[in-house]
């Protein structure tokens, strides 16, 4: 019998590489929309205990042999997967639900195997490079297999996935149907994804025998060029997938694109990108990063649903950098951490807009800080240890805020 897969709800996952940025960063950006009520929290794992073997979501595979890098990740409070992060080697993941046409066997997105949440954490901790994440994430994916219900409480919502990883060098968007997978290298201009595949002719690794299958399972008559997406694409979200290209083309017609044009995207409600809480399948948490080669990359997380009403808290990898307990989900029923529960309260039930303008505020003053913060540390007036409660402190004031 053939599985149908729930077709996916949302999400968008953006990139852009110079020369369309300032000061030739690459900037990365995730919306994670997820089900109702269903809690994003924001932790930092650094030297996680570790034994013979992991424990993810749903099974236990291998534990890594090699050191493990830590973490900062915006997770549903439920799995031990992530839907987005960064490590401190300035790799950046986010992934996507797709649907495809294998669905049986390997591809029986039913089974509860290696969820794409756990795939991404994955390739944070043991890829060191974009590049090497991606080959971390086509190994686990092409040993364990991928699937199981993606919600908590919905068993009817599992998928195939795509993913786009980035450094401060390259970007790789990698697309899998089962354990097949094609993966296309981005080194300039700009790229996003949402719930669909984009990969055609364009493949720069890809599984073995992929082609062989392809043509096997009847999805490819073997003449021309492999384009995979024409082959395993079952649909997908096209509107918003060009409605993201169209915004990242405008956003960098001037080549001086930085992270405010990126918050700005993820922001974006005609589009569907950004969706409210009283959505169907909200926009539960928001990534943003600015990945440099020479200064220093800082990652932006919201930590709270819809970031047109919340704002984005920077984190920079430091020796002894920490976060604020405030974005831990506790083991309680409804997950709720302290600041999604006092943004809920103040921002969304009463749609204060007040509120919301003291938050734009707010972050426009980080960014300013930050901004500043660069150029002395360039001129070795700064020292990279103020930064360790950097995200800490903002999200405290953001408590204070709240009173």
């Amino acid at each position: 019998m053939t599985t149908i897969m729930e077709k996916p709800r949302s999400c968008d996952t953006f990139v852009v590489l110079p020369p369309l940025t300032i000061n030739n960063v690459v900037i990365f950006g995730k919306n994670s929309d997820r089900p109702q009520n269903e809690v994003q929290e924001v932790i930092l794992s650094q030297d996680r205990t570790r034994d013979s073997k992991l424990k993810c979501t749903y099974i236990t595979i291998d534990e890594c042999t090699d050191p493990i890098n830590n973490v900062i990740l915006s997770k549903p409070a439920w799995m031990w997967g992530a839907e987005m992060g960064a490590n401190d080697k300035n790799v950046v993941i986010g992934n996507e639900a797709v649907w495809t046409n294998n669905n049986e066997g390997d591809g029986d997105a039913r089974q509860k195997r290696l969820l794409g949440m756990d795939l991404v954490r994955l390739g944070l901790e043991r890829g060191n490079t974009a590049e090497k994440a991606l080959d971390v994430i086509t190994s686990l994916l092409e040993k364990y297999g991928q699937g199981g219900p993606c919600s908590e409480y919905d068993d009817s919502h599992f998928y195939h996935n795509s993913f786009l990883i980035a450094d401060y060098k390259e970007a790789w968007v990698l697309e899998t149907s089962g354990k097949m997978w094609a993966a296309e290298r981005i080194d300039s201009g700009y790229r996003n994804i949402s719930n669909g595949l984009t990969i055609g002719t364009k493949i720069d690794k890809h599984s073995e025998g992929l082609f062989e299958k392809a043509e096997a399972m009847g999805l490819w008559d073997g003449k021309g060029l492999f384009d995979f997406s024409a082959a395993f694409s079952s649909g997908g979200d096209e509107l918003r997938q060009k409605q993201g290209e169209r915004l990242l083309k405008q956003a960098t017609v001037t080549s001086a694109f930085d992270v405010t044009d990126m918050f700005r995207i993820l922001r974006h409600k005609e589009s569907g990108i950004c969706r409210a809480c009283d959505d169907t399948f909200p926009t539960q948490g928001s990534q943003v990063s600015s990945l440099s080669s020479v200064g220093i990359s800082v990652h932006w997380f919201t930590a709270t649903p819809d970031p047109s009403v919340s704002y984005f808290k920077p984190f920079v990898f430091t020796p002894n950098a920490r976060i604020s307990p405030y974005t831990e989900s506790p083991s309680a029923p409804n997950r709720e951490h302290h600041l999604y529960k006092l943004h809920s309260a103040h921002v969304l039930k009463n749609n204060n807009e007040k509120m919301s303008k003291v938050l734009a505020d707010i972050e426009n003053g980080c960014i300013a800080e930050i901004t500043d913060f660069m150029k002395k540390y360039e001129l070795k007036e700064k020292n990279i240890n103020e930064l360790d409660d950097l995200m800490k402190k903002c999200v405290e004031t953001e408590v204070k805020l709240y009173g």
